[in-house]
């Protein structure tokens, strides 16, 4: 399906971004992965993804805080890939706090990563997209981009953010071939998450699976993680023919959060 196209995928090194690379790799796709840590094991495992289709994939490790690393991040894609079809908005990272009590440089990271990284790859995207007619620009919000919870004033508000500056792009590329749509999980099972659940059970002396079920139970009322595969596939129908007049939406995989 997007065979000869090219997706980056922001924090893509891991968790939820590498979820969607694979999937999309296994639709054809060219990859240019971005994140922290190891790269190598997950462009092997991009690459196998879509090997089939005999895609491409490329690192670039820009660090999503500092704009000039983002604009080098996205000239990589230009030079090495020809540009940017899918831009896939993932990077983020996460501090718990009270608002009095938050630390001003944990904001200012947070609001760089989460909020601030999605206009700069975005609107660097944007002017070839407009030139082929085509592209897809997919934000991972988060349920609390739709709803707040205590505790995590910067994440929720970077999150909101996220929404809304989704629903802008999507009003401004209407006519243009280019869809802009934010998903929103609620819990994901990734290995950061894995280990809030190891956390909690050693701090309550509760077996980790009883540690796994209250998390989900606090929100989720599936009690069922979302998969980043699936996320995947989401990311995928949205960049499909069928999605191609979806634009401007929050996608809530949340279990039901949101519905409460």
């Amino acid at each position: 399906m997007l065979k000869g196209k090219t997706a980056l995928v922001t924090g893509s090194t891991s968790g939820i971004g590498l979820g969607i690379a694979l999937v999309l790799a296994r639709q054809g796709a060219n990859l240019v992965l971005n994140g922290f840590g190891d790269a190598e094991g997950p462009k092997a495992e991009v690459l196998a993804a879509g090997k089939a289709h005999g895609i491409k994939v490329g690192y670039h490790g820009a660090d999503m805080s500092k704009p000039a690393e983002i604009e080098a991040l996205m000239a990589y894609a230009a030079s090495d890939f020809g540009g940017v079809d899918v831009l896939v908005n993932n990077a983020g990272i996460q501090h718990v706090a009270p608002v009095e009590d938050f630390p001003v440089a944990r904001w200012d990271a947070i609001i760089a990563i989460n909020l601030s990284s999605a206009f700069h790859t975005t609107r660097l995207a944007i002017p070839g997209m407009r030139r082929k007619a085509w592209g897809r620009v997919v934000n991972i919000a988060s349920a609390h981009g739709l709803v707040a919870s205590a505790n995590k004033s910067a994440y929720v508000a970077a999150k909101h953010g996220i929404v809304g500056f989704t629903k802008s792009v999507a009003l401004e590329t209407a006519t243009s071939g280019i869809t802009a749509n934010a998903i929103c999980p609620g819990w994901v099972l990734t290995p950061l998450v894995q280990k809030q659940i190891d956390d909690r059970a050693a701090r309550e002396g509760i077996p980790v699976a009883q540690a796994e079920k209250d998390l989900l139970g606090e929100k989720q009322p599936s009690l069922r993680f979302t998969t980043p595969e699936q996320l995947g596939e989401l990311a995928a129908f949205l960049c499909s023919a069928a999605g191609g007049n979806v634009t401007g939406q929050a996608w809530a995989v949340d279990g039901g959060w949101t519905a409460q």
